[in-house]
C-alpha cells in the first residue's frame, strides 16, 4: 500500500490504519504502478454491465497486464486481489467452504483459466444452494461473475481516463448485419403508405 508521509490513504484522506491498511482502489493502483515501474504494460481495468432479466447491474475493478511472449504475441494476464472473497457464501456447506478455502487470495492468470475457475465455483455454489434448500442469488450466477472480467477490458490510464483496449487473444470480429438493420439513405426496407 502506498502511504503518503503522514500515513494517509491517497484516495480519500483517511489514515491507513482507519482504512484497514488502505482501500481496494488504492491497492489496485499500487499493484498496477509497481508492475509499470518493473516494465510491464499494466493498468487498472473497470468493468461495468447493465441490468438484465437474469443478473443485476454492477461494476468491478481489477488489474490487467499485457505480457509479450517470445513469439511476439501479447498475452493478457488478470490480477484479482481478494479473489477468494468473490466466492464466499455466508451459509455455504462444508464442501463448498473447503473449495473456497483452496482458492488463492490473489488470482494471477490468463482469462481462460479464470473462466474455468468461475465455472467450477459457480457450479459448486449452485449445488450447495440446492443441497441446503437456499435460493441462488443472482450475483452468485456464472454470467454475473463472468461479467466482472470481460474479454475486452476498459483500462484506466495512469491519468485517470478510461481507455478501451482490444483483447489480445481474440481477433477483432467482423461487422455483421442483416438486410433488416441497414439504413438505405434514410429509407426503410418497407415503406408504409
Amino acid at each position: 500500500m502506498r502511504a503518503t508521509p503522514g500515513g494517509v490513504c491517497s484516495c480519500a484522506g483517511r489514515t491507513a490504519a482507519a482504512a484497514g491498511a488502505g482501500c481496494r482502489g488504492c491497492a489496485l493502483r499500487f499493484v498496477a504502478e509497481r508492475l509499470r515501474d518493473a516494465g510491464y504494460n499494466s493498468a487498472v481495468c473497470r468493468s461495468k454491465w447493465p441490468r438484465t432479466p437474469e443478473i443485476p447491474s454492477g461494476e468491478h475493478s481489477y488489474v490487467d497486464v499485457v505480457v509479450p511472449t517470445r513469439s511476439g504475441k501479447a498475452v493478457r494476464v488478470v490480477i484479482e486481489l481478494g479473489f477468494r472473497g468473490e466466492f464466499e457464501m455466508a451459509r455455504g456447506g462444508a464442501e463448498y467452504r473447503a473449495l473456497v478455502a483452496s482458492l488463492p487470495e490473489v488470482f494471477v492468470g490468463r482469462p481462460e483459466k479464470l473462466r474455468a475457475v468461475i465455472r467450477v465455483m459457480c457450479d459448486a455454489a449452485r449445488q450447495c444452494a440446492r443441497d441446503n434448500g437456499m435460493h441462488m442469488a443472482p450475483w452468485r450466477k456464472q454470467r454475473y461473475m463472468e461479467a466482472k472480467w470481460p474479454g475486452t477490458p476498459e483500462r484506466v490510464a495512469p491519468g485517470g481516463e478510461a481507455v478501451a483496449v482490444a483483447s489480445p487473444e481474440k481477433p477483432p470480429s467482423r461487422f455483421r448485419a442483416s438486410i433488416l438493420t441497414l439504413d438505405f439513405g434514410g429509407r426503410t426496407a418497407v415503406e408504409v403508405v
